[in-house]
């Protein structure tokens, strides 16, 4: 492992980045953009019809947002001419082979120039469609690997997977790969091929049945589930996740590869500002929940461990990573990038910010302009007191309010639709996250602790590339950074 400085590693480079408009993907683009701008070019993928549409979604999604006001004021009214200089947008889809880039010429230039893959390419839906998961998390792997292998300068690819691979296994989660076949539950059989033609005959099946666009996407959506559920994996983000990590390993030959897996990722904490965050994220839709008065209880031990990581931190670990593993022919180097090890978070310091936070700064009701009175969260440590709370506090007053509404001729629908939609909520959470809120894994950081000191020793920007989660007080980041960061840019 060889480190010396980032900025100069950086220098003359050029990068294909997939899934461009993700939320990661943005944050890594402008820190490269804003460090180094005499990176030679970034490749930018996204999914798009055409040049066109491509060029709208970049400049709307990426370009456009708060995220990129630092690297804009930097750059004055040079900023459109440094962008174009810089980024090169390139419509595709990584369910394709060659990544679904029609234009040879373009992919002989990509092939020819590209030192650096990085596949952030992603859909993080835990109950997404089978064949949507699969195509893009699972294959989509595949195809960005084969896609490297063409490059004739690669250096390293970077592939950004999830800690939560481990499923709900307990204990120390340690940074080694799967291999192909291996399951959580033991289970004999997983083979990704027949898990295609599983998925693929069921496509089949629903077409000829005349099924509904509906129909067809809850069924696609349960089969994920079972399919999960079958080998130990508790829903189908992780799942396929899991195996296309499987299929990196089995087919990198002589590729280095890189697999980062980060735990459950919140606003920047530093850069290019902190706060800044997009879009419901695992954790933030209790944050939204709760502040919205919507969440007045919740299931879970509380004492279980959040394993939270900023962004910022996230993506600079990722940059450091490229560069310890460049030209390390047939190397796969995995790093955990959480804090469950070196500065645990636990879900009821979590309640108390949340508590605290939106006592001092209530959320406004759009509806009547009242601000939203909140209380302490009920952590209930059980399925069966959670399902004796909801029934005592929700179901039976639902059921009341349901026949008062009906004799009164609907005169209080509105109250009736509001805790419907409460319950409905809060059910929604338990059935997506249930299998996170009694988690008894810490994930081990070794790798990622080994980059951080040897960088610090060599010498590295590390007040530049920070990644240790050790220098975060919680307190002051939920209280100051993140939580105004959900309000500001989540909360509509």
């Amino acid at each position: 492992m060889e480190l010396t400085s980032v900025l100069k590693f950086l220098e003359n480079r050029t990068i294909l980045v997939t899934g461009a408009t993700g939320f990661l993907a943005k944050i890594f683009v402008e820190k490269i953009l804003r460090v180094q701008p005499n990176v030679k070019k970034l490749y930018l993928l996204l999914r798009a019809a055409d040049d066109k549409s491509a060029m709208q979604r970049f400049n709307t999604e990426v370009v456009g947002k708060d995220l990129f006001k630092v690297l804009r004021e930097k750059c004055g009214a040079n900023f459109t001419t440094f962008i174009s200089q810089r980024t090169t947008i390139v419509p595709g889809d990584i369910t394709c082979e060659n990544l679904g880039v029609n234009d040879t010429n373009l992919l002989e230039e990509i092939w020819k120039e590209v030192d650096i893959v990085v596949n952030l390419a992603a859909t993080t839906n835990f109950d997404e469609r089978y064949d949507v998961a699969l195509g893009i998390n699972t294959f989509g792997a595949r195809h960005v690997l084969n896609f490297a292998k063409k490059c004739n300068k690669l250096k390293v690819l970077l592939h950004v997977s999830t800690a939560y691979v481990c499923g709900e296994k307990e204990g120390l989660m340690l940074e080694k790969p799967y291999y192909m076949g291996e399951t959580l539950n033991g289970t004999l059989g997983l083979d990704i091929e027949v898990e295609k033609k599983v998925m693929d005959e069921k496509l089949k099946q629903l077409k000829a049945e005349n099924a509904s666009e509906k129909s067809i996407t809850t069924t696609m959506k349960e089969l994920g589930l079972e399919r999960a559920r079958k080998y130990g994996w508790p829903n189908t983000y992780v799942f396929t996740k899991a195996m296309g990590e499987m299929l990196l390993g089995k087919l990198k030959e002589e590729i280095p590869l890189v697999i980062n897996r980060p735990t459950i990722i919140t606003s920047t904490f530093k850069e290019p500002f902190p706060g800044w965050v997009e879009g419901i994220r695992t954790i933030d839709s209790l944050a939204v929940g709760y502040g919205k008065g919507r969440i007045t209880c919740f299931l879970g031990n509380p004492k279980t461990i959040l394993d939270v990581i900023p962004a910022d931190m996230v993506v600079n670990s990722m940059i450091v990573s490229m560069m310890a593993h460049a030209d390390q022919r047939g190397s796969e180097t995995i790093y955990q990038i959480g804090s469950s090890v070196s500065n645990p978070l636990d879900i009821t310091n979590l309640r108390d910010y949340g508590f605290n936070y939106f006592t001092k700064n209530p959320w406004i009701n759009k509806v009547n302009g009242k601000p939203i009175i909140v209380g302490k969260v009920n952590v209930l440590s059980s399925m069966d007191s959670f399902q004796r709370y909801m029934a005592l506090h929700y179901l039976l007053p639902l059921k009341g309010l349901e026949i008062v509404n009906a004799a009164f001729c609907q005169y209080f629908q509105g109250k009736y639709l509001e805790l419907y939609r409460k319950i409905k909520f809060v059910m929604r959470l338990i059935d997506l996250y249930g299998p996170y809120l009694f988690f008894k894994t810490v994930f081990d950081d070794l790798n990622t602790e080994k980059l951080r000191t040897n960088g610090k020793e060599s010498g590295i920007e590390t007040d530049i590339f920070y990644f240790d989660p050790k220098a975060i007080n919680w307190e002051d980041y939920f209280m100051k950074i993140h939580l105004p960061g959900v309000v500001r840019y989540v909360f509509k």
